[in-house]
């Protein structure tokens, strides 16, 4: 008997979700709980389980395909089925007296192992020219990321790339040129879409200081040990910012507020919105009441928030409000940026790399750590006085974090 698997409730608001990947193929044996599927909502990816133990049956939708909530995706049959894989082997396998029957067979098992690939990977491994079957994931279940992907093209070679100079003289052809079509997943249109709206509708302003890192970097080396070895985390940057941030937000609350209507609403806790990078795209976790948290408490919570998004097992709820963002295209190495305000909220704070550069102390040229930090605002709310009064108490607290213990 089958068992239908259909769309299961995605959140308050969302009806329907792209389907993204598939994680079991028809034949595939499938335990209860299994993910079998992932969609790909406004805000995250959702793996659908099997409700039973059994057999994969054959797909309803196919990737890509928009489905709504409750809509059947597959059946799975009873039984305890096998890796779809292994009917594609036995012929290899009995073929090899025959020279052609390998050659032929071979690129079976390729074919299925890109009908598993996300959307996004599958594009990175056309990119980056590489054979996905000979790359080890470290994606949930061992499923391929980008990152695997492009740590792979990276690590390939210098003769590798030998065949690939000996063949440049072939493109004189017209087929030497080629573009590739991909649709947009559901939650890069939602990105696209809000920060649109945000430069719409917001009057958007950047203003912009620099930090010397010299103290938290010290604070950082010299106790980074003890810190992995009591909490189980390692001390970054991130944890320092957030807490400055939620000090400033206190003495400034216009950059803590937003619009509704003709209202200002202001907030008396600090909801910190973290960018996060994820294999589809970027997602913004919220840290709850940041204002009560530690610096070890923020850095746990940043911590499990980058982990479950490179699994992909971010929940929605920890995606909604958000009173206040930080965003760290440093990681990236950005020198300096204008970031795009994450309506409704009416400031963004983005972080950038450290550099030693020459500055003037006592009157005497040395060589620091800084960092650009930008402030994007809306001007609606905030005047150009709060903004910049908002990023010299950031930049104090981080220069000096004794400041941050003493609540200073």
């Amino acid at each position: 008997m089958a068992t239908e698997v259909t769309v299961p409730t995605l959140g308050e608001s969302i009806t329907e979700a792209t389907l993204g990947e598939w994680l079991k193929q028809p034949g595939d044996a499938v335990a209860v709980d299994e993910p079998i599927a992932s969609l790909e909502t406004d805000k995250v990816s959702v793996e659908v389980p099997s409700p039973v133990a059994g057999v994969m049956g054959q797909h309803a939708v196919q990737v890509g395909d928009t489905v709504e909530v409750g809509a059947l995706l597959a059946t799975i049959e009873a039984g305890d089925g096998a890796p779809a894989k292994t009917p594609a082997a036995e012929p290899a396998a009995t073929a090899t007296p025959a020279a052609p029957a390998p050659a032929a067979a071979a690129p079976q098992p390729a074919e299925d192992a890109a009908a598993a690939l996300s959307p996004s990977v599958r594009r990175a491994v056309l990119e980056h020219g590489v054979d996905p079957s000979t790359i080890q994931g470290t994606g949930k279940d061992g499923r391929l990321t980008k990152e695997d992907v492009a740590a792979a093209a990276s690590a390939k070679p210098a003769a590798a790339s030998a065949p690939a100079a000996q063949s440049a003289p072939a493109p004189s052809t017209t087929s030497g040129r080629k573009e590739e079509r991909v649709k947009m997943t559901r939650l890069r249109q939602t990105i696209a879409k809000r920060l649109k709206e945000a430069q719409n509708t917001a009057a958007m302003l950047t203003t912009f200081n620099d930090v010397d890192m010299t103290a938290v970097i010290e604070a950082r080396a010299k106790y980074k040990d003890l810190f992995e070895k009591k909490h189980g985390v390692r001390l970054g940057f991130m944890g320092f910012f957030v807490k400055a941030a939620t000090m400033a937000l206190k003495d400034i609350p216009s950059v803590n507020a937003s619009i509704e209507g003709d209202e200002i609403v202001y907030h008396d806790y600090a909801d910190i919105s973290v960018a996060v990078s994820a294999p589809n795209g970027l997602v913004v976790p919220v840290i709850r009441d940041a204002q009560d948290l530690s610096v070890a408490g923020i850095e746990k919570t940043i911590g499990d928030f980058g982990k479950r998004a490179k699994d992909g097992t971010l929940k929605m709820d920890e995606m909604k409000g958000g009173t206040f963002t930080i965003s760290n295209g440093g990681v990236f190495g950005s020198l300096m940026s204008t970031p795009i305000i994450n309506p409704p909220q009416s400031a963004v704070l983005g972080l950038h790399r450290i550099e030693e550069r020459p500055v003037v102390r006592d009157g005497q040229v040395v060589v620091r750590p800084m960092m650009y930090l930008a402030l994007s605002y809306d001007h609606r709310l905030i005047d150009g006085r709060e903004a910049v009064t908002f990023l010299v108490a950031l930049k104090n607290a981080i220069e000096d974090p004794t400041r941050i213990l003493i609540d200073l």
